[in-house]
C-alpha cells in the first residue's frame, strides 16, 4: 500500500509536476523506504552489493552501542552527582518530565540513568536532524540532485561529540557551518576534504570557546552539566589541572578512576566518546562489513602508543603532568577511541591509499598524543589531529602512488 501511495506521488514530484523543486525530498523519502529504483541499461559495469545507502546504515548501526552508552553514561552521571550532594536538584524542563514518568535520580536504576540521558541527547539530535537536514534538502532543491545518506551518519555523530549542556542554538549553528562551509561548498556529500561533523565541532571550540572549552562545557576535558549545578573534572582535564607536583599526578588519584573505569566509559565528557569498549564494537562492525578501514584504526593506535611512550620515558624532571601519563591511558581517555574508529576513518576524508592509510593513522595517532602532553592548555587533541589529517590525506596518497610509479618503472627498465 505504502510503494503504491508513493508511485501515486511520483508524477507531482517528477519533472514538469507542480512540486517538481521539491523533488529532492520526495525522493529522499522513498529511498529511505526503499532501495533506489534507478537501474543501469548501458554497457557491462562493476555490481557490488555496497552502496552509499547501505554504507551510511552500517555506520549508524556501528555507532549503537556508543549511544547507548552516552544515553545510560549521561543520565548516570548527573543522578549520580544529585545523589550525592555534589549538585543541586535538575531545576531545568527535564524535572517536570522525570516527575510526569515516574523517573527519579536513582544512580543505580538503570531506566532512571537511561531516561534523564534522553533527556539530555534527543533534544541535541533533534536539533541537528532539523537543522542540518533544512541546509541538505535546501542546497539539493537549488542545485538539482538528490539528498543522499551522508548526512544521516553526520547527524549521529555531531551530538555523539558533544557535552550534554551545549545550548540548542549552538548546536544548530555549528551543525550549520559543519554543512555548509565543510559540506556542500564543496560540492555535497564524496566532494568534502574534511570531516563535517568535526568541521561543526571546530566552529563551535573556536567560535564559543567561553562556553565550549571553559571548565563547564568542555569536550571531554572539563566538566559538565554546570547549569543544572552539577559538575565534576573528567581524566584529561584533572591532569591538565595538576599543576603541584606534577611527577606523583595521576588519574586514579586526581579523579579516583581506575584505567577499568574509563575504559568502560563511566566518565565525564562528551555524550558519545566516553567507552572505548563501545567503540571497540563499532570497529567489528566496520571492519567486518568493509566500511571502516583496520589500517587507518591500527596506525592511530601506534601513532598514540610511539609517541606517548617516548614522551614518558623523556619525562624526568619536567612540570608538565601530561608528560607522565602512562601511554595506554591515551588510549581510553578523551574521545581518542571515538574519533580513531568513526572520524579517521571517513572514507571521503581520508587517505584512499593502503600504504597511506598507515600512515594517515600513524599521523593522527601522534598529533593526538602531541597536543594533549605539548600543549596543556588544550588537553584534548583528537580532533584537531583528525582535521589536520584529513588536510593531509591528499598529499600522503600522492607521494605513496609517485613511489609506486617509480618503483614499477624501475622494475620495467631492470
Amino acid at each position: 500500500m505504502l510503494r503504491k501511495f508513493l508511485d501515486r506521488l511520483h508524477p507531482t514530484f517528477d519533472k514538469g509536476g507542480k512540486l517538481e523543486k521539491l523533488y529532492p525530498l520526495y525522493e529522499a523519502i522513498d529511498t529511505f523506504l526503499y532501495t533506489p529504483s534507478d537501474t543501469t541499461i548501458t554497457a557491462s559495469h562493476v555490481r557490488d552489493g555496497m552502496n552509499l545507502k547501505r554504507m551510511m546504515s552500517l555506520v549508524v548501526v556501528a555507532l549503537l552501542p556508543c549511544i547507548c552508552m552516552a544515553l545510560y553514561n549521561t543520565g548516570y552521571q548527573a543522578n549520580y552527582a544529585v545523589a550525592n550532594g555534589l549538585g543541586t536538584q535538575l531545576d531545568t524542563w527535564r524535572e517536570p518530565i522525570l516527575s510526569a514518568f515516574g523517573r527519579g535520580h536513582d544512580p543505580n536504576s538503570f531506566f532512571d540513568n537511561l531516561f534523564l540521558g534522553a533527556l539530555y541527547f534527543l533534544p541535541v539530535y533533534l536539533v541537528t536532524m532539523t537543522v542540518g537536514g533544512l541546509w541538505e534538502g535546501l542546497f539539493a532543491m537549488v542545485r538539482g540532485h538528490e539528498i543522499n545518506e551522508g548526512f544521516l551518519v553526520t547527524g549521529m555523530l555531531f551530538p555523539l561529540i558533544l557535552p550534554p549542556t551545549i545550548p540548542l542554538w549552538q548546536v544548530a549553528i555549528g551543525i550549520s557551518f559543519g554543512v555548509v562551509i565543510g559540506k556542500e561548498i564543496f560540492g555535497g556529500t564524496g566532494k568534502n576534504f574534511l570531516n563535517p561533523a568535526l568541521t561543526a565541532r571546530a566552529f563551535l571550540y573556536f567560535a564559543y570557546s567561553s562556553e565550549i572549552s571553559s571548565e563547564t562545557n568542555r569536550w571531554g576535558e572539563g566538566v559538565w552539566a554546570a547549569a543544572d549545578g552539577i559538575t565534576g573534572p573528567t581524566p584529561l582535564g584533572a591532569m591538565a589541572a595538576a599543576n603541584s607536583d606534577p611527577a606523583n599526578a595521576s588519574v586514579h588519584a586526581l579523579t579516583d578512576l581506575s584505567w577499568w573505569d574509563c575504559f568502560w566509559g563511566f566518565t565525564q565528557g562528551s555524550m558519545g566518546e566516553t567507552s572505548t569498549f563501545a567503540c571497540l564494537f563499532g570497529a567489528a562492525i566496520l571492519i567486518a562489513a568493509g566500511v571502516g578501514s583496520w589500517r587507518i584504526m591500527a596506525g592511530c593506535v601506534v601513532g598514540a602508543l610511539g609517541l606517548g611512550t617516548l614522551l614518558y620515558l623523556t619525562s624526568g624532571g619536567s612540570d608538565n603532568p601530561m608528560m607522565y601519563l602512562p601511554p595506554c591511558w591515551h588510549l581510553v581517555i578523551g574521545g581518542f577511541a571515538f574519533g580513531t574508529v568513526f572520524m579517521a576513518t571517513d572514507p571521503v576524508s581520508a587517505a584512499m591509499t593502503n600504504e597511506g592509510r598507515w600512515i594517515y593513522g600513524i599521523l593522527i595517532g601522534a598529533m593526538t598524543v602531541l597536543v594533549r602532553t605539548i600543549n596543556p592548555a588544550y588537553p584534548e587533541g583528537i580532533m584537531l589531529a583528525i582535521l589536520f589529517g584529513n588536510v593531509m590525506a591528499p598529499l600522503i596518497d600522492y607521494f605513496v602512488i609517485q613511489a609506486n610509479i617509480k618503483r614499477r618503472v624501475a622494475r620495467y627498465e631492470s
